[in-house]
């Protein structure tokens, strides 16, 4: 029996030195490795030899040599920042440029907030290949203020969590066909919490790789629309000295015909407020009007004769 679990723990050991990529430039380390083996599995028996020594090494990192097996991994992302004067109009128009390039709206939330113009604000999940063309074409639904764009390429930590989730399938194979040959109890249970560590580990690489997967197969974009009175930034540069004064003239009537609407809108809002501010303000200023003819009458009235001294 103690031979059979020396030839079981040899062929574990070479199973593992071929998962960890060893070559034959590194057979003076191979030999080590199968003397430790040898000797780990005569102390602890081929069960614990097999759950220790199995454990892959990491895959070997893009850039280092190693050719990524297919193209690059790139995430794109993108925040803008519009107006409209037409907010209906342009919402309609963004759900139908969004439907027609193939993406969706992952969220949404939009509002007055208690203000006369509404705002919008979108994340939208657009086809990779249809990135660039989404940009260009949201560009011309409404008035764009501010853009950025992003690209992030995670080729390398991706082929990586391929490679390490590769190396652990294998691992749980060979996990499994030990299990299968195992007689002892203690081989059984060793084996198994092998098994069940290996399968966690496929688990979670999987969830990494879905979770990069979504985000390269459809970029985000991040979109804020505000609806105004009237389009900012739309004025041409002025050139001369006489243009830019012209141009600061007529910025400043505008902004000061744009503050007196905005007053006049902030008061209707708040008329109750305003009635009552005046009413109050009024009382005031009525009862100070009482309180000054009060005194002048006082002062009008001559004093009373004083006739307790005569006789």
């Amino acid at each position: 029996m103690k031979k059979k679990h020396l030839s079981l723990a040899a062929l574990v050991l070479a199973a593992a030195l071929a998962l960890s990529g060893c070559g034959s430039s590194s057979g003076a380390t191979a030999s080590n490795a199968v003397s430790n083996g040898m000797s780990m599995a005569e102390e602890k028996g081929w069960a614990m030899a097999a759950t220790e020594v199995a454990e892959p090494a990491a895959a070997p990192m893009a850039g280092s040599g190693a050719e990524a097996p297919q193209g690059a991994k790139r995430i794109y992302t993108a925040d803008l920042q519009m107006e409209t004067t037409a907010f209906d109009s342009a919402v309609a128009d963004l759900t139908a440029l969004v439907e027609r390039t193939g993406g969706y709206f992952e969220s949404s939330s939009a509002g007055d907030y208690g203000r006369t113009y509404r705002s919008a604000n979108y994340t939208v999940r657009i086809p990779a290949e249809q990135f660039q063309p989404f940009l260009n074409q949201v560009g011309q639904l409404c008035h764009v203020t501010w853009q950025t764009s992003s690209c992030e390429d995670v080729s390398e930590y991706y082929y990586d969590t391929a490679g390490r989730l590769e190396t652990q399938r294998t691992k749980l194979e060979r996990l499994q066909e030990l299990l299968a040959r195992a007689e002892s109890m203690e081989d059984i249970i060793t084996l198994e919490s092998a098994i069940s560590e290996t399968e966690e580990r496929i688990e979670s690489l999987s969830g990494e790789l879905q979770h990069y997967d979504a985000l390269v197969d459809y970029s985000t974009v991040c979109i804020s629309l505000q609806e105004v009175y009237r389009l900012s930034n739309t004025e041409e540069a002025a050139e001369t000295f006489g243009d830019r004064v012209g141009s600061a003239l007529s910025s400043g009537w505008r902004n000061f015909t744009d503050g007196l609407e905005e007053l006049a809108v902030g008061l209707a809002y708040n008329w109750v407020a305003v009635l009552i501010l005046l009413a109050v303000i009024g009382a005031v200023v009525t009862a100070a009007r009482r309180r000054r003819k009060r005194k002048a009458a006082k002062k009008a009235i001559p004093p009373a004769d004083d006739k307790s001294g005569e006789m």
